[in-house]
């Protein structure tokens, strides 16, 4: 005991310290329900709760505010009625409980952990909910990588290539989520050990596409899941062009790889450009439709990409400073690289034939490689396996195979 402490004082203090976290804790509770709720508001849009925000200071002042003030403020009597509801405050608690239950949480537009380059934008949402370390993923460069769904295999290994070049390096890889070139991205950085983040047109808890569900838990471990979308919201198209604001918002730059002439990918590639983000492109051919998208954009002025340089070369300075003097420190011949050639020295005369016969572009049935390799078909299944396991070809569907770039 402190000399001169009276012993009856402590449990007082104890109990006060007790009263007052609670009271703080009650009130941080408060704040970010009336964040959540003011989302739940009939007719106020992402855009109208920022500059109400603004006008009132927070969205406790706002949801506190007279009628007749938020009338002088522009809002409707729907939406000051739907405001004065007890409906939304209770919906934002069970959205906060529900959230909490999968391991979600919510980022406010003020709040430290909110991406910094999306506040800056036109109209950023004032709610982000997020699963995983999404603060640390943005603390590297981000780059979104976004295309057609239904891809070629072309783009696909393009963009998967590309991803995982770049999270190697210590890019972070944003993407959609969505089938082909989204999830190629996605899976291109997961190979590379690098982050990833998922921006989704759906809440949490709605995984879109359903096959992607377990690319997501993945995601969520390497990265993180975010979305403007409360928990329940299904897959509706008008929830995609917010969703492409976000990719783009959060990213330093966007690359397309693969997209049709009106494709989300040419919308996200817009809002790049009025957000000032840079904007790159991979060039297809010119005699696939897939290829409009990209090939116009670098007609329009986007950079073209051969290579993960032609993205790191237009990143902020002491970013490219800090990529390439770590790739000047590395040997001429790469760890990969090394790995690459130890696997064609331990490959066997069927797995070297087969893997001669497999180009990245351009999918080989079964039937092709058994007339052209002339193996027998357990050998020829059996080499096939033997690269899978190696991550040196690809099945397609329809036993069909291509070579891993």
């Amino acid at each position: 005991m402190v000399p001169g402490e009276d012993p009856q004082s402590k449990p007082e203090s104890s109990e006060r310290n007790k009263t007052l976290q609670a009271e703080t804790t009650s009130a941080a509770d408060t704040t970010l329900r009336d964040w959540v709720a003011l989302t739940f508001a009939a007719g106020v849009g992402s855009r109208t709760a920022a500059l109400l925000i603004d006008r009132y200071g927070s969205p406790t002042n706002v949801l506190e505010a007279g009628d007749r003030d938020l009338e002088r403020a522009g809002l409707k009597p729907d939406s000051i009625r739907s405001l004065k509801s007890a409906e939304i405050i209770e919906k934002a608690d069970r959205e906060i409980a529900a959230l909490a239950r999968l391991g979600g949480g919510v980022l406010t537009l003020t709040g430290d952990d909110y991406p910094h380059l999306l506040r800056e934008t036109y109209d950023p949402p004032i709610v982000l909910y997020s699963i995983g370390d999404l603060r640390g993923a943005l603390t590297q460069p981000a780059i979104a990588v976004v295309g057609s769904r239904r891809c070629s295999t072309y783009g696909r290994n393009a963009a998967e290539m590309l991803a995982r070049e770049l999270a190697v390096r210590g890019v972070t890889i944003v993407s959609g989520l969505a089938r082909g070139i989204d999830s190629a991205a996605h899976r291109g950085a997961l190979d590379g050990r690098g982050l990833t983040v998922a921006v989704m047109g759906t809440g949490l808890d709605s995984i879109y596409p359903k096959e992607n569900a377990r690319l997501a838990e993945k995601i969520a471990g390497a990265g993180a899941l975010l979305t403007e979308f409360p928990l329940e919201t299904p897959p509706l198209s008008q929830n995609f062009p917010f969703r492409n604001r976000v990719i783009s918002g959060v990213s330093l730059g966007v690359l397309v790889v693969e997209g049709a002439e009106r494709s989300g990918s040419l919308i996200t590639a817009r809002m790049a450009y009025e957000q000032g983000r840079e904007v790159f492109a991979v060039p297809g051919n010119i005699t696939s439709a897939k290829s409009f998208g990209p090939n116009y954009l670098i007609k329009d002025g986007a950079k073209l990409v051969h290579t993960w340089r032609d993205v790191v070369e237009e990143l902020p300075s002491e970013m490219k400073a800090a990529i390439l003097s770590g790739e000047r420190a590395e040997p001429k011949s790469s760890n990969a690289a090394a790995q690459m050639k130890m696997d064609e020295i331990a490959l066997s005369a069927s797995e070297k034939k087969v893997l001669e016969m497999l180009n990245p572009d351009e999918p080989v049935h079964i039937d092709q490689l058994l007339a052209k390799t002339k193996l027998q078909s357990g050998e020829l299944m059996g080499a096939l396996l033997q690269l899978e396991m190696l991550d040196r070809v690809r099945q397609l569907p329809g036993k069909s195979f291509v070579r891993r770039l």
